[in-house]
């Protein structure tokens, strides 16, 4: 069976080293990416009053189109980018007003994709990835840190990412 998975990329840059990341790891899976950037994300308002801008739309043609859910997001001060927690706090939307899309997260997979400037990531940083996973209903499958030294991947993490490929995204089971 192919999996079919998309990238979600959270980054303040399009063409960063997040993308870098991302565009590797979309070359060994075949998964899309989506560049939350490139849409008009609100913040989480209680009054729902920016539900006519680009979450539920996106998140629609999430649930309908892909099993795997790829969160990619570079380290900024210790956690993950405003971009992806907009996102990712705004799934209340299909916790609260669009409950069929929110039902529609349940049983599908999710990992985590972190970018920092080196190779050391605070503990704690993936615990909001793991936490919301368990509270959706979403299997997690893990998460990697990288990062980009010169302008390009490591030799380590050119052979780290498609081990974590295979032994947790596992694209094609």
């Amino acid at each position: 069976m192919n999996i079919k998975g998309v990238i979600l990329q959270g980054s303040s840059k399009s063409n960063g080293n997040t993308n870098k990341i991302a565009l590797f790891i979309k070359e060994k899976t075949g998964f899309d990416i989506i560049d939350l950037k490139s849409k008009n994300i609100a913040p989480f308002d209680y009054d729902f009053k920016n539900k006519d801008d680009d979450f539920l739309p996106t998140i629609k043609e999430i649930v309908e189109n892909y099993d795997t859910l790829i969160f990619a997001t570079p380290v900024y001060w210790y956690a993950m980018s405003g971009i992806m927690k907009n996102f990712m706090d705004r799934i209340t939307d299909c916790l609260k007003i669009e409950k069929e899309i929110g039902r529609k997260l349940r049983g599908k997979r999710m990992g985590m994709i972190s970018c920092g400037f080196d190779s050391e990531l605070k503990q704690g940083f993936t615990m909001p990835f793991i936490e919301s996973a368990n509270y959706l209903g979403m299997h997690y499958l893990g998460d990697i840190h990288t990062w980009v030294e010169d302008g390009s991947i490591p030799k380590q993490l050119q052979n780290d990412i498609p081990i974590f490929i295979s032994e947790k995204i596992k694209p094609e089971i």
